[in-house]
């Protein structure tokens, strides 16, 4: 049954049910992306923040797009877990020591580092979302890109607001790097060959296993930045 016209399409019921799950969907599992963007753009300059948010961002849709499509295939690639999981462990580590260090470099090469970081961090975190996707578009494809399309500009305000929490309040970094090392942990032990060779038969070893992850990429980002404060203090006496 013919339900509505969008960009000139006619689309069935049954296709707008499915971009409206698709919607859903983006909207509740963007979260850590939104994260991601904040954290990957805050030391830029404004005009740049939003040149790497648009990039970023668009980079990372398209690909996320192409997976949707892809997702059985790659769902069947061993360790794919594990190494995205691996992956958004660095990720959450290098956002929060980062700062510094992008202070020392050109913008140009700033704006470049911010764009891949979006980037990459997407890829990674996006197959939870894409599977979702992927199901609930019910072989709609074209459903895919409209919603995913749809749901940009809620990541991006997203972002911004983060990104201004984390002006006022330097502590939301460390939140915002626990929630990615977090969902780097879940990712890790959803791989099947992971929880076999752990022998994991408990859900209260994966949770300790994930703070544990969680932990220490917070642990070591701490020192890593106190250590950076400590010889900007000794530099400046």
């Amino acid at each position: 049954m013919e339900f509505a016209t969008l960009l000139g399409i006619t689309i069935s019921s049954a296709a707008m049910i499915a971009l409206l799950k698709i919607i859903a969907i983006d909207i509740v599992l963007s979260g850590d992306n939104a994260i991601v963007i904040a954290m990957a753009t805050r030391n830029l300059p404004t005009e740049l923040r939003n040149k790497a948010i648009l990039w970023g961002t668009g980079g990372a849709v398209a690909l996320r797009i192409l997976f949707a499509i892809i997702i059985v295939w790659l769902l069947k690639i061993p360790f794919v877990n594990l190494i995205g999981g691996l992956l958004l462990l660095w990720i959450a580590y290098k956002v929060l020591v980062g700062g510094e260090e992008d202070a020392n470099i050109s913008a140009h090469a700033g704006l470049k580092a911010a764009i891949g970081t979006i980037i990459l961090a997407d890829v990674v975190m996006s197959l939870d979302n894409v599977i979702a996707v992927a199901g609930a578009a019910d072989g709609h494809i074209i459903m895919i890109a409209v919603g995913i399309a749809i749901s940009i500009p809620i990541m991006i305000f997203g972002s911004k607001f983060i990104v201004k929490a984390m002006d006022k309040y330097s502590w939301i970094g460390y939140i915002g790097s626990g929630i990615l090392a977090w969902t780097a942990g879940e990712m890790i032990l959803k791989d099947k060959q992971v929880v076999a060779f752990l022998d994991i038969q408990s859900g209260v070893v994966t949770y300790l296993i994930v703070a544990a992850l969680t932990a220490l990429v917070l642990g070591l980002g701490y020192l890593a930045n106190k250590k950076v404060a400590t010889r900007e203090v000794n530099q400046a006496g």
